[in-house]
């Protein structure tokens, strides 16, 4: 990946070496369909994944993480299609969500309750009730004050509620400063050491079941080392508990492993599960981890569509039917994406176009790519690396349609999540009648 000079982004159209992507006779394929065939049948822009490529992505992280016995629960807010969850839910796989939404899609995708972890720093009483009530594994508590009320709905409920605490361990993940979450000052988490008095008056209260710990500092980790030094701490934590004849039975710890945006091979997962067998494994505690766009990421495509070209001052520019309502990550953390051609001409002239949507914004720019063949008005090309954090953070800015997502097993693909268009969104904000305070004021009396 090579960087233009100024605030351009710029990448080299990568080579393909992955098991579901491949330029056959100048085609690209995922699996085994052809990338240019499903746009032919699903207009651009939509989301694309290899069903093949979440399933190994899945079986490899549960090999290496077999010698330390640790569960995987996918974090929901990578990509939330209710078609991948149950993907993920066969192949033995939990979940960690962080909203109501994302507990009811778990359900929906068939996963058991008691493989549910809720996280998130602002649950509502609403989304607590809901979760003790289909009877959740645990909740990751991230305030004393979301203790309190854990318990008073537990007590309301006749239930007894299963918490761990979350620990904002201080420890710089060395990751985007946006998706960093285990410093001091990050909204997430509590304190190391508030955790041992909040732990005590927990289990002093019978409305709560106090499991454990958890951990989470940060997602897109490249470098492994801020895990050893977090997972550290909270087995120095443990002991800390334990001398204090306080029960601890599960560590959570969290997610974040990164991916290369090249369709490189990332982290090793093998030194990953090394330093979970040497920093936590011998305290016999029941691990999870919880990665997110590590099962996911490599295994989308958004595809899209040469709309114009014109030159911006001295850059040939591609404007592109897919914009950053579609893909926000660029213009959120000026992330750059591999691009690839749908039809790879080797042996010919190669460009470097800026690529970007048209949606009203300056931000909306994609990156400056080298390397790409001469783009024509209706070129298709792909955004890789999109299967996570891509079409679960989409939105209808612009009142563009929020776009389609497609999965491919093999020889054959689905629409699994259709197209919703702008007749979709108006029939949300059809006329309502009027209400005044007196129509509250007359429900209240009728209560």
């Amino acid at each position: 990946m090579t960087l233009l000079n100024g605030n351009e982004r710029a990448a080299r159209s990568p080579a393909l070496h992955h098991d579901s992507f491949s330029y056959e006779s100048g085609q690209l394929f995922i699996e085994g369909m052809s990338v240019n065939e499903i746009a032919d049948a699903i207009p651009t822009p939509f989301y694309c994944y290899s069903a093949a490529t979440i399933s190994n992505a899945y079986r490899l992280l549960a090999d290496k993480l077999g010698s330390s016995r640790t569960s995987i629960c996918f974090a929901v807010k990578a990509n939330s299609n209710v078609s991948v969850l149950r993907l993920l839910s066969d192949l033995g796989c939990g979940m960690d969500i962080v909203s109501g939404g994302e507990l009811e899609r778990a359900l929906a995708a068939g996963t058991q309750p008691s493989k549910l972890v809720f996280s998130g720093v602002g649950k509502t009483r609403a989304e607590i009730s809901r979760a003790l009530a289909v009877g959740i594994h645990q909740i990751n508590v991230e305030s004393p004050a979301e203790l309190d009320a854990i318990r008073d709905i537990a007590r309301s409920l006749g239930r007894r509620a299963p918490i761990v605490f979350r620990v904002n361990p201080d420890v710089d993940a060395k990751t985007h400063a946006k998706i960093s979450t285990g410093k001091k000052g990050d909204k997430f988490g509590i304190a190391l050491e508030e955790i041992p008095e909040l732990y005590a008056k927990a289990e002093a209260s019978p409305e709560l079941d106090v499991a454990g710990l958890a951990v989470h500092i940060g997602s897109q980790l490249l470098d492994l080392s801020p895990y050893r030094a977090a997972y550290e701490r909270l087995a120095d934590l443990v002991k800390t508990l334990r001398s204090r004849s306080h029960q601890v039975r599960r560590l959570d710890l969290g997610g974040g492993l990164g991916i290369s945006y090249d369709f490189g091979a990332g982290p090793d997962v093998g030194e990953y599960a090394k330093i979970i067998e040497e920093t936590v494994s011998s305290i016999d505690c029941e691990l999870t981890v919880e990665p997110g766009r590590w099962l996911v990421g490599p295994a989308g495509l958004l595809v899209t569509e040469v709309l114009y070209l014109k030159n911006t001052g001295n850059m040939a520019t591609a404007i592109v039917d897919a914009a950053m309502n579609d893909l926000m990550r660029p213009s959120l953390y000026s992330a750059v994406h591999p691009v690839l051609p749908l039809q790879n001409i080797d042996g010919g002239d190669s460009s470097t176009y800026q690529l970007v949507g048209p949606v009203c914004e300056t931000s909306d720019v994609f990156g400056s790519y080298e390397g790409l063949p001469k783009l024509r008005e209706g070129a298709r090309l792909a955004f890789g690396c999109a299967g996570a954090y891509g079409a679960s953070m989409a939105s209808t800015y612009n009142s563009r349609d929020l776009i389609a997502e497609v999965l491919v097993d093999g020889a054959q693909f689905r629409v699994i999540r259709r197209r919703q268009t702008i007749g979709d969104l108006l029939a949300l904000e059809a006329d309502a009648p009027w209400q005044s305070s007196n129509t509250y004021a007359d429900a209240a009396t009728a209560l």
